[in-house]
Formats: structure tokens, sequence, C-alpha cells
């Protein structure tokens, strides 16, 4: 077994035993500590637990990244929208908070290789007629975003026609659904599916993904040489089963989901 994959596998170890790899402590070495930005509040990729530790498939992915790195982690958690400005002041390093990758984004910020694949779905009324997002690029119609999201982009784009009320988090979106306030709420797949499940009795998401997206690991411009090191960690972490794990612990019920809906999941 080469140094390469025996790190992975001793990542991989940590997770499938459903314990942290505590990192080296921190200027263990002079090796300086890997500094992860990261939202708290997507659970179950970015949350916290009971303790108030960072937690989820985000941070898990983060150890096991650091760990293959040989460098201490340190998460910093903060608002969505303070992660790219962080990331180009260099407070952070990396950011790993299930972001999509788009060329907006990347005008500032770049992207190691895609992580997870996923897109943008939409969760109607129970009784709604709606069955297609043309269906809703009407007048009349009034669509739930969260801000600052590429379901508000999108919205804006492909239903200009449509009135769009903004928050600031999904539950707020899910409520105007559920409480006929709003024709659609336009988020992640996944989310959009587990919505759905939680209120079978007021909603459902239709079938169709209205726009696909990737999720990478965020990366300040010039810093080449991270950006091969996450791309290397990421292809071995694949390749050795580190996604399935990861999806095995936090996303079994979600899996579920999907494979009844035929939508590939996200993780990879």
């Amino acid at each position: 077994m080469n140094r390469r994959r025996g790190i992975f596998f001793t990542a991989l170890g940590c997770l499938a035993a459903l314990t942290a790899c505590k990192p080296p402590e921190e200027g263990h070495s002079g090796v300086r500590e890997l500094r992860v930005g990261m939202d708290l509040d997507y659970p179950p990729f970015e949350t916290q637990n009971k303790n108030g530790d960072p937690d989820g498939i985000s941070v898990d992915l983060a150890k096991a990244l650091a760990a293959s790195l040989g460098r201490p982690l340190r998460i910093v958690p903060m608002d969505f929208s303070g992660l790219i400005p962080a990331l180009r002041t260099g407070n952070i390093d990396l950011v790993i908070s299930s972001m999509t990758a788009n060329d907006e984004r990347r005008k500032s910020i770049d992207f190691s290789d895609p992580y997870a694949w996923t897109g943008l779905s939409l969760l109607v009324g129970k009784e709604s007629p709606v069955e297609s997002a043309d269906a809703l690029d009407d007048d009349g119609r009034r669509i739930a975003v969260i801000a600052g999201t590429t379901g508000e982009a999108w919205a804006a784009r492909a239903l200009s026609r449509a009135g769009r009320v903004v928050f600031e988090d999904a539950a707020a979106c899910v409520a105007e659904v559920v409480q006929g306030r709003a024709d659609a709420f336009v988020y992640d797949t996944l989310s959009i599916h587990r919505h759905a499940a939680r209120h079978a009795d007021t909603t459902r998401a239709l079938k169709d993904i209205v726009s696909e997206e990737s999720w990478a690991v965020g990366i300040a411009k010039g810093n080449d040489t991270l950006l091969r090191e996450v791309n290397a960690f990421l292809a071995g972490f694949r390749a050795d089963g580190g996604f399935k794990v990861l999806a095995d612990r936090w996303l079994r019920e979600e899996q579920a989901i999907f494979e009844k809906a035929g939508i590939p999941f996200l993780l990879r």
C-alpha cells in the first residue's frame, strides 16, 4: 500500500467508526493549520452536534482532507455570504460548504473538481396543478427563494414574469408553500425532496431537475499548489469509497428517496 492510499484508508477508517480523526496540535512540527470556512446551517452537510461542535458531511470531508495533507484542521463558521470574501482576504484557506461552482463565483475564486452533483428542483403544494417550471412563469405566480442562492438567481432568470419572495432560510420558504402563500420553492434537489417527505400531506416535489449543478471546494485564486492537492485528495477519496461511507453514515433515508424518484444520488 503506498503512502497516499494509506492516508485515505486511515481517514476512511475514522469515518466508518463514526469517530473524528483528531488533528495534530496547532503548530505541531511547524505545520500550518488548514482553515476551512463553513456555514453551519445546512444539515446534514454543515451543522453542529449537541455540544455545539461543527458536524456533518462537509466536516467529515474536511477532516479527511486535512489528514491527507498532514495539517491540523480548524473549522471557521460564518454566514454563507461571508465565505467568498473571507477566502479572498486570506482569513480562510478553503470553503467546503455545499457551494455550487458557477461562472459568477469563478470570477472571484477558483474551484476544485466537483465532489457532488446536484441541481435545482421545485416544491409545490400537494394539490397544485403545476407539473413543470414553465407553468410558473406567469404574472400571477409567486416563487419563494433563499437570498444569495443559485435558486434565487435561477428564478430571476427562468421565471422572470413571476413574483419572487426572498427569505434567509429554507423553513420560511417551505412554510410559504405549505400555507399556500407561494406557488413554489426552488432550492437544491436533495433539500426539496427532504422537505417534500417531511410535509407529505401538504407538499410534493416536481420530478424534473430544472438546473444541474455541482458542488466543489472553493480556493483562493493563485493558490495552485493547494488546488492540486485538493483535487488529488478528492480523486483518491472517491476511488477508496470515501463518499459512499459519508452517504451511508449521513444520508441513508435520502438515498432511498432519490432511488424511488429515479434521480442519481449526489455523492457518487
